[in-house]
Parts: C-alpha cells; sequence; structure tokens
C-alpha cells in the first residue's frame, strides 16, 4: 500500500483510505464488526480513516476511536468533519440535513467534541461537512482553523462537498481562496463532474482530491442485476431505478477492465480514479471484510494502460451511448 502526499503538504496517507460512515448503522446494509475491520484495514496497510461528527451524531467517532485504540497515533491518519449542528432536527428540505453552524465558536468546540470522541489529541485532516458558498466565505471561520492548527490539534483542513453530486463553484472557490490541502468530491468512472474541474483546482493551487462514492454506491462492484432492490435504511434505495438500468448497460462496456485473478471490476474503478493527476487517496465505504481485501487489494492491481484509459474517456465522453444517461449521485458510499 503506497503513501500518497496530499498535494504540497506535509499530510501523508495511504491511497486507499476506510470510509467509516456506516459503521454501527444500517445505512448501507449489515456490516462486519467495525473493530475487526479496521483491525484488518491496518495489517493490510490501510491508515486513513474518514469519519465525521454528523454520522450517528458522534456515535461514529466513537466507534473508530475504540478500534484505533491500539493503533500507532503516529503511523495512522485520521479525519472528520464539522458543521452540522447535532442537536437540532433534520430539515424538511436540503435533503433532510440538519441546520449548519459555521461560526468559529461553533468549529472550536465541535473539534473538541470529535476529540473526546475518537480519543485522540489531534485530527489529521478537519473538513467542512457539505459547506455552501457562505461557509467558504467567512474569513472569521478560516481564521479559526488556522489557529486550531497553530495550536496542534489539526495538521491541515479541507472540504468535504455534497451531500450529492455537484457543488462546483463551491470547491472551485475553496481552492482559490483558502488554503485547504484537500477537496473530498464523489468521483468515480461514471460520475465524473464537477471531479475533473477540481483535480484541475487542485493542480492550479497546490491542493488534492479525495474521491468518494468510487463505485457508484456499488454499481462498479459488479454484483448488481435488474432484479436488486434495496429496502429499509438502506440509502440506495433512493437511487432512480434508471442509475440501475442505465448503470447495468454501462457495466457491460467497461468489462474490458477485468483482468481475471488480477484485477476486478471495483478494482479496475478504483486504479482508475487513483492514476489522476492529485488525487490522495480513494475513501470506498466499508462494511465487510470481503469488500475490504477487495478495495485495499486495488493497491496492488495492474495500472490500466494508455489504450484503456483512452477507451473509458470515449466512453465516457460519448455517454457510453445511452441517449438519457441518468447520474443521480448518492450523498455517500
Amino acid at each position: 500500500m503506497q503513501q500518497r502526499r496530499f498535494g504540497d503538504t506535509d499530510l501523508h496517507a495511504s491511497e486507499v483510505a476506510f470510509g467509516t460512515w456506516a459503521l454501527g448503522s444500517d445505512w448501507w446494509g449489515k456490516t462486519d464488526d467495525p473493530e475487526r475491520l479496521i483491525g484488518r484495514a491496518l495489517d493490510l496497510g490501510v491508515t486513513f480513516f474518514d469519519t465525521g461528527d454528523a454520522y450517528g451524531q458522534g456515535a461514529n467517532e466513537e466507534i473508530v476511536g475504540r478500534a484505533l485504540r491500539r493503533a500507532d497515533r503516529d503511523r495512522i491518519q485520521i479525519s472528520t468533519k464539522f458543521g452540522y449542528v447535532l442537536d437540532s432536527e433534520r430539515q424538511q428540505h436540503s435533503e433532510g440535513e440538519r441546520p449548519s453552524d459555521w461560526s468559529p465558536e461553533h468549529a472550536r468546540a465541535a473539534l473538541e467534541a470529535s476529540l473526546r470522541r475518537l480519543g485522540t489529541d489531534h485530527v489529521d485532516l478537519y473538513q467542512l461537512h457539505n459547506p455552501r458558498m457562505d461557509a467558504i466565505e467567512r474569513d472569521d471561520l478560516f481564521a479559526e482553523l488556522e489557529s486550531l492548527r497553530d495550536e496542534g490539534k489539526l495538521r491541515a483542513y479541507g472540504v468535504a462537498l455534497g451531500p450529492a453530486i455537484g457543488w462546483r463553484d463551491e470547491g472551485v472557490r475553496a481552492f482559490e481562496t483558502r488554503d485547504i490541502a484537500a477537496l473530498q468530491t464523489v468521483y468515480n468512472l461514471l460520475e465524473q463532474e464537477p471531479g475533473s474541474e477540481f483535480l484541475a483546482a487542485a493542480e492550479q493551487h497546490g491542493g488534492a482530491v479525495m474521491a468518494r462514492v468510487p463505485t457508484s454506491s456499488g454499481l462498479l462492484e459488479d454484483k448488481y442485476t435488474l432484479a436488486t432492490t434495496f429496502s429499509g435504511s438502506d440509502h440506495r434505495r433512493h437511487r432512480p431505478r434508471e442509475w440501475l438500468v442505465d448503470g447495468l448497460k454501462k457495466i457491460d462496456q467497461l468489462r474490458f477492465l477485468v483482468i481475471d485473478g488480477e484485477r476486478s471490476m471495483a478494482q479496475a474503478a478504483l486504479k482508475f480514479i487513483l492514476q489522476q493527476p492529485r488525487m490522495a487517496c480513494v475513501i470506498p465505504t466499508i462494511t465487510s471484510m470481503a469488500e475490504l481485501e477487495e478495495f485495499a487489494g486495488a493497491a496492488g492491481a495492474p495500472d490500466l494502460t494508455p489504450d484503456e484509459l483512452a477507451r473509458v474517456d470515449e466512453l465516457y465522453r460519448s455517454g457510453f451511448g445511452l441517449a438519457a444517461a441518468t447520474s443521480g449521485a448518492a450523498s455517500s458510499g
């Protein structure tokens, strides 16, 4: 497992990270034991763990903190997020989000609470969670983040865009006007915009990009069929039917990326992302030991060849030959 540098900063992390948001919940179906998963991830060379204070209203950070308590803190990187007011009700609009508070006071209090739940004295990357433009433009907020960095409570800060795919203006503005180490966004073989613009902005301003939803909520794991359904609180049930129908047609056209015994479809999806300039890491949602082994195995899988990359680009630019491709990106996964 290679370590990668976050742009021009001194922050490094494993190129395949661990997206922890579904641990301890049923948002992605049943999960394996979090402590066993994280312990095995460490064995496989995964060092970067991404969580957020809004995941389970702090419960996810507690799970991650317990699972990492025996790890060498100097050899791992913990990333968390802030911005939501955790003790408020979800709104009826804005995709059911809670209200946000971008004041310096909230940022500091949220970080102190996250540090307690995680059982650590600092986080390696502290991210604004789904910020709108008003947050990006708050000078007092970023001055406070600088102060927290000077105090050693965070090593670097960045933005995690969402909740769905998009937020181009916020991402570009963040790179242009703020000293962010990284931007987290939806980016995968099937959903490359506005991620490609963020990669260009990262190159221009010395930052890096982290890709979430790298398998398009599981489509690129090549396990779905037209009969696949999602129930309960599984977030994938909010995807439109066209996402599955059109997605399966696209997967059929990408099957040339699979090399039996060497590179699965999911591993090809991760390798494609990791071969993009200024990509710091890929953050798959991991809920089972099988997923962990496959995703971590992408680090040792063969790179996509120039011919394969060119073919992927041609397919993407043509919309995979579908008259009306539907992206419908989910907020996580």
